[in-house]
């Protein structure tokens, strides 16, 4: 059984990254990095979400009713 996978070319993202190390980025400027990258990607699922929300025409009241649902003993709340 051969489970060698060929490699993949690396995508315009990770290109990207990779220009920073080869300039040279500092701890402080990689956990900025790290940080604009985190609130962009949460900002494209929350409005991912909200799309949908509208979509599907839901409303605060059935948030609010998710929220306060009972779940059997062993499950996740």
């Amino acid at each position: 059984m051969n489970t060698f996978q060929a490699p993949q070319a690396l995508s315009p993202l990770q290109t990207e990254l990779l220009k920073l190390y080869a300039v040279g980025i500092t701890n402080d400027q990689l956990l900025d990095v790290k940080r604009l990258l985190g609130r962009y990607f949460a900002e494209s699922a929350m409005n991912s979400m909200d799309t949908f929300w509208d979509e599907q025409g839901l409303t605060d009241a059935d948030m609010d009713k998710w929220l306060h649902e009972e779940h059997p003993q062993g499950t996740a709340s």
